[in-house]
């Protein structure tokens, strides 16, 4: 896969995102699509995926700001730095209560891309940054 054709892909499922147009950024993704979640375990198969968006979509709104794509040579991987800006919406286990707190952090996301598909999908953010700024504005 091409490098531009890559970064499109990333595009599309980024902006995807923001849309919160989860059929559109599951269709970026190949079905035995590996998602390794923030200081959380790995889960594979993009019914997966589609319950992981169910569950955010609940708990968060999120828009992804500042977005810089980074692609490898090749296209075979790729990587994209933002910043993640929420509201928490409603309590999720383990975590601080919502109460509509607001939020921002600087995230990423790294990809792998094989047969014109998202492959994997891992994401890295300072989960600690994020409790304390939720408890400080509870």
């Amino acid at each position: 896969m091409s490098e531009t054709t890559t970064l499109a892909l990333v595009k599309r499922y980024l902006d995807a995102f923001n849309a919160a147009d989860t059929e559109t950024m599951l269709a970026c993704l190949s079905d035995d699509v590996v998602h390794d979640i923030n200081q959380g375990g790995r889960e594979i198969g993009k019914d997966k995926f589609r319950w992981f968006l169910g569950m955010m979509a609940r708990h968060y709104e999120e828009q992804l700001s500042d977005i810089a794509i980074m692609v490898a040579e090749g296209g075979g991987r790729a990587a994209a730095e933002f910043t993640v800006r929420g509201t928490y919406l409603s309590t999720a286990e383990g975590l601080p209560e919502a109460s509509g707190q607001r939020y921002s952090l600087p995230a990423g996301i790294f990809f792998e891309i094989d047969d014109g598909r998202i492959s994997r999908v891992t994401t890295y953010y300072n989960l600690q940054d994020w409790i304390a700024q939720v408890r400080q504005k509870a």
